[in-house]
């Protein structure tokens, strides 16, 4: 079949390779003149045949919103537009809504696999009505990974549902990560275990903790064992703190998620206000050491 697709980054572009590499026609565009293959959207629009569908894959926000607008304005009645970015759930509803008074269809895709995914295919989780699912079908197929369709593809629900179930497997990813970065940090700390990368990486295989991203992990230690030529300081998309919320207004107990979460705040902290009112307390109430904040500090004080 024959696909529109906005926005050729990192995952955009390996996705149209991967869907043309399947035997469909795809039409890209991107601001990059480098990349795109029409010259803004409305040409885009032009190259496509009637009914058409359009994939929007573009950083989540006003960008998607935008986008998806203006191809309200572009399309025709019958068309559909699927947004494969990372919206927020509650957005899907206002641009279902919107483009269905024009007659135009819509799908929510979340998907997973970052810049794997040309090679491995894309987890896909698809919220919308099942006659608009069974159309892009064909997409879907191309793009999902090998292997029968309900372990990479899955129809979550309604408008919303698919993008609402990668918010949520992305606070998973939050959690995992942690835990690795947490006992990562244990045996670096520990004067026992002398070589950290051989150690992850024997986990690779018959353990229960064995994963693609423990797989990423010792990847990374091949190239830096140490990775001290990073710094520790880690943003965070949106996801993990849609989820947290999301947690909160269903009362559903996600420690775990939260603490993730909050970790990646304390990373961009090159001092915290908090920590420093914590020793202070101990200071005061146990006569603890604290450590000053002047230029020769190094040593714990005693003070009572």
């Amino acid at each position: 079949m024959q696909l529109g697709l906005v926005g050729l980054g990192k995952m955009g572009f390996n996705m149209r390779e991967r869907i043309r590499r399947a035997g469909h026609e795809v039409v890209g565009y991107d601001r990059n003149p480098d990349v795109t293959d029409a010259d803004s959207l409305a040409d885009m629009v032009a190259k496509l045949e009637s009914p058409r569908v359009v994939w929007v894959m573009v950083p989540a926000g006003d960008i998607t919103r935008q986008t998806i607008a203006e191809l309200g304005e572009l399309l025709s009645p019958g068309d559909l537009v699927i947004d494969g970015g990372n919206s927020r759930f509650t957005d899907d509803t206002k641009n279902a809504e919107g483009l269905g008074a024009k007659g135009i269809g819509y799908l929510d895709c979340g998907v997973s696999g970052g810049v794997w995914g040309l090679e491995n295919g894309y987890g896909l989780m698809v919220g919308g009505e099942p006659e608009h699912v069974e159309r892009a079908m064909p997409i879907f197929d191309a793009l999902r990974p090998e292997g029968p369709r309900e372990e990479g593809f899955a129809h979550a629900g309604r408008v919303g549902a698919g993008h609402f179930a990668k918010m949520v497997h992305n606070g998973i990813e939050y959690g995992l990560m942690q835990a690795y970065a947490e006992g990562f940090e244990l045996l670096e700390a520990s004067k026992v275990v002398e070589d950290v990368p051989a150690t992850i990486k024997a986990w690779q295989r018959g353990t229960v903790v064995r994963s693609w991203l423990l797989d990423l992990l010792v990847r990374a230690l091949e190239s830096d064992p140490e990775l001290d030529d990073l710094r520790g300081h880690v943003e965070d998309s949106g996801e993990g703190r849609w989820t947290v919320e999301e947690a909160i207004n269903h009362a559903v107990p996600a420690p775990v998620i939260s603490a993730a979460l909050f970790a990646r705040f304390a990373s961009r902290q090159d001092d915290s206000p908090a920590m420093r009112a914590v020793a202070a307390l101990r200071n005061q109430f146990g006569g603890h050491a604290v450590v000053s904040a002047g230029p020769s500090s190094g040593t714990g004080t005693t003070q009572s």
